[in-house]
Order: structure tokens, then C-alpha cells, then sequence
């Protein structure tokens, strides 16, 4: 344990992973832009994990920032909101990066915005931030804020965080972890709302932990980011958060590398971090937290790191949810003449985009060009049963028994060795010596077993 880590229960890192390069330094030092407002927004109406919205904006009525154009009364879901003044059209489909079908509101925009530019950026990060007198909201009204402002897990799981932040008496919660770790190559949107908007997190992250009964706050940031550690510890001053920098290790930002990691507890198989007493939420979605609770705001913007060798200037933007890729990519001068692919997220996780007129959406962290060069890769062989990719597993699954299972339609073997367990980080793609789409079989898998 480093003095950095003296003071978290954890030892600051995990079990396995891997070291791939950063390459944060493309996008790191610059400073987050605002998007101008696209002609157009396509408002998808699945954001999140859970039942998916019904329209309630009827086409061609004019709405604002903020209103509700899609709802349902599931607890599990999250409303989503027209991102610009405009006027709604009729529902249409649109197909994700992950190739889901999903249903969605498409709007034109107004001439005239009531919030762009500069003014925009301050009204959702910018001002004073409280740090005193939060307990003044009950914790049922915390939640009700962040569920009526959509507000969902920005880091990428898109899960409903008033789920996470309602009280449960046979699972209480003594620590919320606030995720600074951004462990994705590339990927710097997170670590520039640390630098930029170091308050609005630090008063979301006390919102939460009031929210979810938890006694203490840990924010957790890679100690490949120092100035967004020191600018995170600056804020929190006197407020009894505790600013750590863990180790620099791929997925520290997956809940089950960082709970062990923070805290020494590990989070049981088919398990939650509920289950070991712990609520994990992104600094983004701490800002969000306060800017719906404090401010009346809807989770309708986002930042976003547009970077990469194949994109003319690598950028980190505050984007409207429903601009395109390619409203992003634009902004950033366009893509290099060997650029070979678009990746919606990280290299890790995220994926190939077949197009760029697809709307961005809460979780979108970040797109990532890639050249022809770094595309380049020897053709799959056949597996030599090294080991490698139990070894780089940091659930410390047999990957290459799960994949080889899943081409062959063993259910049966595929769930021995714990398919669905999975968090498809790609560790077992980036060590395989076989070349053997690993994560993608493993994906296919997931969407083709039987249910019980």
C-alpha cells in the first residue's frame, strides 16, 4: 500500500487486469468546448438498462430544454428529455452502436437557444456549489429529483441511479464510491470535468451518500491523473471526502475491480455492490445528481472525448444527447485521410460504428478514430491453451472455454463457466496470442443462450 492508498481499507488494486497503453495525452490538456446546437436531435427512447420509454410529446408540438418527451412507470427506467428547444416530429427507429433497434423522438432545433455556448456549460457545472445544509433534502426527495431528471450511470452502465440511491434495510450501504478512475485508453471526459467542474461533483457526491444512508464518500481517481486527484481534493476540503488515487490498471473502472480495490470486499458472482454494502456512482453522474436536486436540471447533455490518431483535432465536448457522431466528429475538424474506423467508446469495450448519423446517448463516454495502421492483425488461429486470458480475466474466468463453448452451442458448458458473468472488459482479446474475437463470441453468446 502506497501513502496514496493509506487511507482507503482497500490496497488500491485488484487481481489480474492488464496495461494497455493510454494514449490519454491526445485529449487530456484540452479544455471541454460546447457543441453549437445541431439542426437536428434524434432522442433515443432506451437509454438505460430497464423498460424502455413510451413517447409522450406528441409530433410537432414545440418543447424546451428539460421537457419530458418520453416516460414509463417502471422503477426500473429513467424519463429522457428533449436536449434542445425545438419542435418534436414523429417516433421513428433508430439502431445503437450495439446494435440494438430502438424506438426514438426526433426534434428540429429552434433558431434561437435559450441555453448555448459558454452560458450552457456554466448553468449545469459552473457557480457555487454547497457543501453544508444538503441534509435539509429528505433522501426520498433526492431520489425523486435525480429519477424525474433521467439521470442514469454516465460511465457506461446506464443503470437508473435512483435505483441505486433508494434505501434498502436488508442491504444498507456504509460507503458510496464516486468512480474518477476513466480506465478506458484514450478516453478524457471524465478527467477533464474533475479539473473543470470539481464542485458539482464533489456536492452531487454528498447528495448521493445522503441519498443512500452511506457514512462515507470515496472518490477514487487512477494515479495517472495527479491534477485531477489534487483538483478533486481541493474541493472536497472540509467536507470529510476522501480523495484516493489508485493504481493505474485496466478495468480499475468496472464496480467489481474497484470495490476490491477501495475497499477489500469482493463482490459475490451474479452480485451487486449493494451486496457488500457499497454504491458505486461516475463523476458524471455525481454533477448530475446536483444539477437535477439543486438546480431543477434533466440529464440532457453530456461530456464527451472525440479522440483518436484518425480524428483532425481530439477534443472533449459538451454534447446534446441526440446529436449525431457525426455533429461530434465535424466539430473536430473531421476525420484524417487514414482514418479506418469509429468506435463509439473505448477500444476496449466500445464499438465499430457502420455509420456516423447515430445519436449519441447518456452513457456515450466517449469515439475513438482509429488509422488503417493500428488496424492491422494477424489472422486467428487456433487456441494453444496458454492461459493467458484466465491470467488477464479479472473475474478470472476461462474465456477461451466460454467462447469456445458459445461456437460450438454448448449452453450447457457455456453457463458452467459462467457466461453471463462476463463484464466484457476485453482483457482476454488484448493478451490472446490466437487472435480469437474472445469478447465477441462471448457477446453472441449473451444474446443467443436460452433463457431458464
Amino acid at each position: 500500500m502506497t501513502a496514496a492508498t493509506a487511507d482507503i481499507p482497500g490496497r488500491g488494486s485488484f487481481a489480474r487486469g492488464i496495461h494497455p497503453a493510454g494514449r490519454k495525452s491526445l485529449a487530456s490538456g484540452a479544455a471541454i468546448e460546447v457543441l453549437p446546437t445541431p439542426k437536428t436531435v434524434l432522442i433515443p427512447l432506451s437509454q438505460h438498462i430497464g423498460a424502455p420509454c413510451e413517447p409522450v410529446a406528441k409530433p410537432k408540438t414545440a418543447v424546451a430544454v428539460g421537457d419530458v418527451v418520453g416516460d414509463v412507470k417502471a422503477f426500473v427506467a429513467a424519463p429522457v428529455h428533449s436536449s434542445v428547444d425545438g419542435l418534436t416530429g414523429a417516433p421513428t427507429v433508430t439502431t445503437l452502436p450495439n446494435a440494438r433497434h430502438v424506438a426514438a423522438i426526433p426534434i428540429a432545433a429552434a433558431d434561437e437557444q435559450a441555453l448555448a455556448g459558454r452560458a450552457l456549460f456554466d448553468d449545469l457545472f459552473g457557480g457555487d456549489w454547497p457543501t453544508r445544509g444538503l441534509g435539509a433534502h429528505a433522501p426520498e426527495a433526492v431520489g425523486e429529483a435525480v429519477r424525474n431528471a433521467g439521470v442514469v450511470g454516465m460511465g457506461g452502465a446506464t443503470f437508473p441511479t435512483h435505483v441505486k440511491l433508494a434505501r434498502n434495510e436488508a442491504r444498507p450501504v456504509d460507503t458510496l464510491i464516486v468512480n474518477g478512475c476513466e480506465c478506458e485508453p484514450y478516453l478524457t471526459a471524465d478527467h477533464r470535468l474533475m479539473l473543470e467542474a470539481a464542485g458539482a461533483i464533489v456536492t452531487g457526491s454528498l447528495l448521493a451518500a445522503h441519498a443512500a444512508g452511506a457514512e462515507r464518500i470515496i472518490v477514487a481517481i487512477e494515479d495517472n491523473k495527479p491534477d485531477a486527484v489534487e483538483a478533486m481534493r481541493r474541493a472536497s476540503e472540509g467536507t470529510g471526502i476522501t480523495v484516493a488515487a489508485v493504481n493505474t490498471q485496466y478495468p480499475m473502472g468496472g464496480e467489481r475491480c474497484l470495490v476490491p480495490a477501495v475497499m477489500g470486499r469482493a463482490i459475490p458472482t451474479g452480485g451487486l455492490p449493494l451486496d457488500v454494502g457499497v454504491v458505486v456512482v461516475n463523476v458524471g453522474t455525481a454533477s448530475a445528481i446536483a444539477a437535477a436536486v439543486l438546480r431543477g436540471r434533466a440529464l440532457t447533455h453530456r461530456v464527451i472525448s472525440v479522440t483518436g490518431e484518425g480524428v483532425s483535432r481530439p477534443k472533449n465536448i459538451l454534447a446534446p444527447v441526440g446529436a449525431s457522431y457525426g455533429d461530434l466528429i465535424a466539430f473536430c475538424g473531421g476525420l484524417k485521410p487514414d482514418a479506418a474506423r469509429v468506435v463509439a467508446g473505448g477500444p476496449m469495450m466500445g464499438f465499430a460504428l457502420a455509420e456516423l448519423d447515430v445519436p449519441v446517448t447518456k452513457g456515450t463516454s466517449g469515439v475513438v478514430v482509429l488509422t488503417d495502421s493500428q488496424l492491422r492483425r494477424a489472422d486467428e488461429t487456433a487456441c494453444i491453451r496458454c492461459g493467458r486470458c484466465v491470467d488477464a480475466c479479472p473475474l478470472g474466468l476461462v474465456a477461451s472455454r466460454i467462447a469456445l463453448a458459445v461456437r460450438a452451442r454448448d449452453w450447457d458448458v457455456a453457463k458452467r463457466y459462467h457466461l453471463p458473468a462476463c463484464v466484457e472488459c476485453g482483457c482476454c482479446n488484448y493478451v490472446c496470442p490466437a487472435q480469437i474475437p474472445l469478447v465477441q463470441l462471448i457477446r453472441t453468446g449473451k444474446a443467443m443462450m436460452p433463457r431458464d
